[in-house]
């Protein structure tokens, strides 16, 4: 009977531990701990984190995107009001705005009910629970994937195809998913593909590859592109920073050549760069100028 006994207790604590290892329901979370929650799987558990310190920028410190900026923050409006709106893609150059042009619309809106859900792009196969879990909320949810890129035949790819446009389920009416990427078709392309064009009639008709390609991103009802900035627009950012960061007009005006040579090791002239350049700028005369 002992034996039995230990053999139970042992099986009991067994089970326990299993249970633990076993992916449960998402619990939610404290609504109002944070305006920005991040999506985390671990160890087959999933949980939305809020972000308690969220990077705290304003579209006024966006310079030199103002046609973006209008198209984006009028979407993001509607979607607000409860009017239609549509899912975002931002693509092109590094270091332009694209992010910080999301993260901006959180400190613009969130009194307003605005929230953002940092999703991951290997987590991406987990839209559908994240949904379900926000959906029937009074606040108005942005997913926001960040620097999204894929590969032929990932999970990710084909779990985020199939939340914006092919799944039978609709997607809730108060969440849109805004996403970033380098890559206007969000994969790979080839030369090679190239070679599958047929011309039939005079028409021009892609091969599969590339309408595979192109099918993703032509699920996102607005596209916005972000262009390199030429020498004086990267100045102007230079100039834009170095005033939030407290530099006098003549420390400005003193800055242009160190910016201008910081930006030529850099080896481009973004938005990112000019406000890394002015945060050291501003660092090392703090007191001088």
């Amino acid at each position: 009977m002992n034996e039995l006994s230990l053999f139970l207790a042992r099986a009991e604590r067994l089970i326990d531990r299993l249970e633990t290892m076993l992916p449960g329901p998402v619990a939610e979370p404290d609504w109002g701990a944070a305006n920005a929650f991040r999506w985390r799987r671990r160890n087959g558990r999933a949980a939305l984190v809020p972000v308690t310190l969220p990077h705290a920028i304003r579209l006024q410190d966006l310079q030199d995107i103002d046609d973006q900026k209008e198209r984006i923050d009028r979407n993001t409006r509607q979607f607000l009001a409860g009017r239609h709106a549509n899912n975002v893609l931002l693509t092109g150059a590094r270091g332009t705005g694209k992010s910080s042009l999301i993260k901006a619309l959180l400190t613009a809106y969130a009194d307003r009910g605005l929230r953002v859900i940092e999703v991951d792009k290997g987590d991406l196969v987990d839209l559908p629970e994240i949904v379900e879990l926000v959906a029937g909320r009074p606040e108005r949810f942005i997913l926001f994937c960040d620097d999204l890129s894929f590969e032929e035949g990932e999970d990710a790819y084909k779990a985020l195809k199939s939340v914006l446009d092919g799944s039978v389920s609709a997607m809730s009416d108060n969440v849109l998913i805004y996403a970033t990427s380098n890559r206007r078709h969000l994969m790979p392309e080839f030369h090679d593909e190239n070679l599958q064009v047929r011309h039939v009639g005079g028409e021009i008709h892609p091969g599969e590859a590339v309408e595979e390609k192109v099918s993703l991103s032509e699920r996102f009802g607005l596209w916005v592109s972000f262009y390199p900035f030429s020498q004086d627009e990267y100045l102007d950012i230079v100039s834009h920073w170095l005033k939030v960061f407290g530099v006098s007009k003549r420390g400005i005006n003193a800055a242009r050549q160190d910016a201008l040579q910081w930006a030529l090791m850099r080896g481009a002239r973004s938005g990112r760069v000019a406000w890394q350049f002015a945060r050291d700028y501003a660092g090392r005369i703090d007191g001088e100028i």
